[in-house]
């Protein structure tokens, strides 16, 4: 392994990663090394890394398969170095550093993540630019218990009562808050993680929401491997289904306001979600894996 590797620093609506372009399939890159590049203090920070990968060149048989149709896979880590299947805003960047490097050309292609096969297609131009990621099917986590009494789980947070919340799937895990009027969202401490009950078994991503009219909420999250971030792509599309679901299913465009900015959140036919909004490249630059 060489000792330095090049790394493109991005966001999307300041949910920020660290990019790092295996073109080859040559790199093995460790859950550790993968922390370190996302440390803050002592690496490149961000809130999560994702290597650039060829699809053939991927080891899991579930990327392996998407070979045919999507080129690029998106090996994406916690900051923390664990594994996860994906995540809505690290594809609009990935998507875009594929772009800037000539690595796909079209306004629509297919992305690969543990998730399964991701489409992006770019819409308008200069800085009104979105990109839009067709996130594919999601589902009531516990159906049988959501649809019966809306909520499926209490989440507990410093200072106040468990609240009641709704778990969705989205290729990834979400537990999304229905706040209690009574609750200031802006003054709720997350810097531990939630307790969920029942706990996830393999964790989640805590959602905390509040209506500000039709078709429009504002949220805070805490990523599971990661903490708060400014922003979660996942996580402002089950904001906005759970939501919808406590509506009756009605609406299905969405504003969603994170403290790093706005995204679009479409329900979409067959059970299907679509998540739009910007993407920055902000460095390039060479590091040490150490």
């Amino acid at each position: 392994m060489a000792d330095q590797i090049a790394f493109t620093k991005g966001h999307g609506t300041e949910n920020d990663f660290v990019l790092v372009p295996d073109l080859e399939g040559a790199l093995d890159l460790t859950a550790q090394q993968a922390a370190r590049l996302a440390d803050r203090h002592a690496g490149i920070g961000g809130d999560g890394v994702i290597r650039v990968v060829p699809s053939a060149a991927a080891t899991e048989p579930g990327v392996l398969a998407q070979a045919t149709h999507a080129r690029w896979f998106m090996d994406y880590r916690n900051a923390d170095g664990s594994v996860a299947e994906m995540c809505g805003n690290g594809t609009r960047v990935f998507a875009t550093y594929l772009r800037r490097e000539g690595l796909e050309t079209a306004d629509e292609f297919a992305i690969a993540t543990r998730a399964g096969t991701k489409v992006v297609r770019f819409e308008g131009q200069g800085s009104d630019a979105l990109i839009a990621v067709n996130l594919g099917p999601w589902r009531l986590a516990q159906p049988a218990i959501a649809e019966d009494e809306g909520f499926d789980a209490l989440v507990h947070l410093p200072g106040h009562e468990p609240m009641s919340a709704l778990s969705l799937d989205l290729g990834n895990p979400h537990t999304v808050v229905a706040l209690p009027e009574q609750v200031d969202l802006d003054a709720l401490d997350l810097h531990l993680a939630p307790l969920v009950n029942p706990a996830p078994e393999h964790g989640t991503n805590v959602e905390l929401v509040r209506p500000l009219g039709a078709g429009h909420v504002r949220m805070r999250v805490h990523e599971r491997g990661v903490g708060e971030t400014r922003s979660c792509g996942t996580g402002a599309a089950a904001a906005a289904l759970a939501t919808r679901f406590w509506a009756g299913g009605q609406g299905d465009t969405w504003t969603v306001d994170v403290p790093g900015g706005r995204l679009r959140v479409r329900a979409l036919p067959g059970d299907e979600v679509e998540l739009a909004g910007p993407a920055v490249l902000v460095a390039d630059g060479v590091t040490s894996l150490g």
